[in-house]
């Protein structure tokens, strides 16, 4: 596993900072899985962290989308095809842009009207999906 992610980072690093780094070290511990627990967690705190250090927008998962985004590992993992994953991930990005995190109470309300806190089996028996703040207001 040590050299599994030695070799991992060294791709890792060769990418350009960012979104690329992002969305290669969230897959990469998605995929070796190195920790009993918290895999998902660590992965996407690596990819915020790169985001960040790129002064990139960072991104969340929302409730009602992980379902897609665990399709989207599973694709580049079975099928070596990145390209959901690079599309979950950009959507994820781009709606976690559009919520209004100055309190708790405008969150709150974003991420109420977005659909975010539904489970996906709650989204699909009222027929929704994941909105952006900028859907909603367009």
């Amino acid at each position: 596993m040590r050299g599994t992610l030695r070799r991992g980072f060294e791709r890792h690093d060769a990418l350009r900072p960012g979104f690329a780094r992002a969305v290669f070290a969230t897959f990469l511990v998605a995929e070796v899985h190195p920790f009993s627990d918290g895999n998902g967690r660590v992965a996407r705190a690596l990819a915020n962290a790169e985001l960040s250090a790129a002064g990139q927008q960072r991104l969340m998962i929302p409730i009602v989308y992980r379902d897609d985004y665990l399709q989207a590992l599973l694709a580049m993992s079975g099928l070596a095809s990145p390209q959901a994953l690079i599309k979950v991930l950009d959507r994820a990005q781009e709606w976690t842009s559009g919520v209004d995190w100055s309190s708790l109470a405008s969150a709150q309300a974003d991420l109420e009207r977005t659909n975010a806190l539904l489970t996906p089996t709650e989204a699909e028996e009222r027929g929704v999906i994941l909105r952006s703040v900028g859907e909603l207001a367009g």
